[in-house]
């Protein structure tokens, strides 16, 4: 079956389909990612065709008030719906949607009548367990919770509402708002596996039939794969040290960020590494090490503790490796993961990117280096995720939907 699997935003939006299309390449299927340009080379390293979608995450990246992020998401997926047509041209036997891709991919499944299947690193649909990814964590109770997440989906919605018409009509199909192209696939009870553990996020009670909880698809680790030499070298130069990451969404002032980073180390008596991420962090020093991008699955078991942005891919990657966290959300969905992390006791409290100082890093760095419970509910939440066969699961989905 040649499978075309979209996915788009920042790397922590794409990396983790690099492992499920693989996983889907290794069970007999053909398997194409279509994705930006800047994460091309992560899909050739996994072995997939890649096909490019004309948008770029970095030209429409703007960390700052609700409405600067909504207008920046609006640009970027207008661009991507400009020509999200061509990733068809060749007609798939399967399109697999992520949540950035599905509100435009719907569209396209109903053009061609190509089957379509939602993976979704997120939890979108409305409950009233917890309030949508896009707010601040805290839940508002469950009335509140659901009228929430129901105004989220208006608002993406809006976000969509004129790619999705440019596209129609291309695609030379009657009018039909993106509000209205959702509740049609709500109606049809239209299915979407979601990509993350049951031991972080419990599937709701209140979701409609066809939304599954299936574990996490981790991003495509070649065999050949290992740490960089002077990472190798500096973790066997001391105790275990701490990875201080902002991931790709933060935006500021680097020095003094960095700054902050290895006085609290400091301060907490711990040696770091810094990954440069979208920030530019970087620092020297013998009790710290400045690094670009290394594969989180070989190195997080070897930390003392990870600071981290709280995205999905990340928050899980550092449960995976039963390593307690501090969390440091930006902005988006990252708020959510960081409550959740807090909830399940494998991390500290959130402390949000913009009230971040030193005292406060490092009054959490002990804490979670400190209190043993920090990291045996880390290793705990470990274990039940080995459990989980993420991508098994969506197999299994796609078996059923072609043999129905």
């Amino acid at each position: 079956m040649r499978i075309l699997l979209a996915a788009a935003g920042s790397r922590g939006d794409v990396a983790p389909y690099t492992g499920l299309g693989a996983e889907l390449r290794g069970a007999g299927h053909e398997v194409v990612l279509a994705t930006t340009e800047a994460f091309a080379p992560l899909v050739r390293a996994a072995g997939l065709e890649f096909r490019r979608l004309p948008a770029d995450t970095r030209a429409h990246r703007e960390v700052g008030g609700r409405r600067e992020l909504m207008r920046a998401a609006a640009a970027f997926v207008t661009e991507m719906g400009q020509g999200f047509a061509e990733a068809m041209d060749d007609r798939p036997d399967l399109l697999l949607l992520s949540a950035t891709t599905a509100p435009l991919g719907w569209h396209l499944a109903e053009a061609s009548g190509i089957p379509s299947l939602g993976v979704y690193l997120q939890p979108t649909e409305p409950t009233g367990d917890f309030p949508p990814t896009v707010t601040t964590g805290r839940s508002l109770g469950r009335f509140a919770n659901r009228a929430a997440g129901r105004f989220a989906l208006a608002m993406t919605d809006r976000v969509y509402a004129e790619a999705v018409a440019g596209l129609r009509r291309r695609l030379r199909l009657p009018t039909l708002s993106a509000s209205g192209m959702r509740r049609r696939q709500e109606r049809a009870n239209w299915p979407i596996l979601y990509g993350f553990s049951t031991a972080l996020v419990p599937r709701p009670s209140d979701w409609r039939p066809g939304l599954d909880v299936v574990g996490t698809w981790w991003p495509h680790l070649g065999a050949a794969e290992r740490l960089p030499v002077q990472v190798e070298d500096f973790l066997r130069a001391g105790p275990r040290p701490v990875l201080v990451s902002f991931g790709s969404m933060a935006a500021g002032d680097a020095d003094r960020v960095s700054g902050i980073a290895v006085e609290a180390l400091r301060s907490a008596g711990l040696r770091g590494i810094l990954q440069s991420g979208g920030l530019g962090l970087a620092a020297e020093g013998d009790d710290v090490l400045t690094v670009g991008d290394v594969p989180h699955t070989l190195l997080f078991p070897r930390l003392a503790a990870v600071v981290h942005h709280a995205g999905a891919g990340t928050a899980a990657a550092a449960l995976r490796a039963g390593v307690p966290a501090v969390t440091v959300p930006v902005a988006a969905d990252q708020p959510f993961w960081a409550a959740r992390l807090a909830a399940v006791g494998a991390a500290a409290g959130p402390i949000p990117f913009r009230s971040l100082t030193v005292e406060g890093l490092a009054d959490a760095l002990v804490r979670v280096t400190r209190q043993q419970s920090y990291a045996r509910a880390a290793e705990s939440i470990s274990r039940r995720m080995a459990a989980d066969d993420g991508a098994g699961r969506v197999l299994t989905a796609i078996r059923r939907m072609t043999e129905g």
